[in-house]
């Protein structure tokens, strides 16, 4: 029988750790997880994927990857969408999710996701960090 602490979290999420932008959604959604519904993983870290052979660090780290509960792998804006579900409050996000919103959301994504450090250098004046902290 799992206990509370060692229940499968609805959600585990790979993310880039030295993404300024990145680390900052990942201590918003930890700050707001209070049933503990997500597992985050910095793919930077080294053997952080040694439990996940099916997905490759480079990857990970084109497009936010994600494990559901029921061992799904899920992908850009729905990893962003089910994150923000698992904490209760997926519904601020669901317009990105609605079929024609979705295409032009998963299009600004890929490229918000492309150059996410140059945005974070212009929005936080840091494009990288060597070791970001998520607490």
């Amino acid at each position: 029988m799992q206990t509370q602490s060692q229940a499968m979290p609805e959600l585990t999420v790979f993310y880039d750790g030295t993404c300024p932008l990145c680390v900052s959604e990942m201590k918003s959604l930890t700050r707001q997880d209070t049933r503990n519904a997500l597992r985050l993983i910095d793919v930077q870290k080294e053997g952080a994927l040694s439990d996940y052979p099916f997905i490759s660090r480079d990857a990970a780290l084109t497009v936010l990857h994600g494990i559901d509960a029921n061992g799904h792998l899920v992908k850009g804006l729905d990893v962003t969408y089910l994150a923000w579900k698992a904490i209760g409050k997926g519904w601020m996000i669901a317009p990105l999710r609605w079929p024609i919103v979705r295409l032009v959301a998963d299009w600004v994504y890929v490229k918000f996701a492309t150059h996410r450090y140059r945005i974070s250098a212009l929005l936080t004046g840091k494009a990288r960090c060597e070791q970001c902290r998520l607490k």
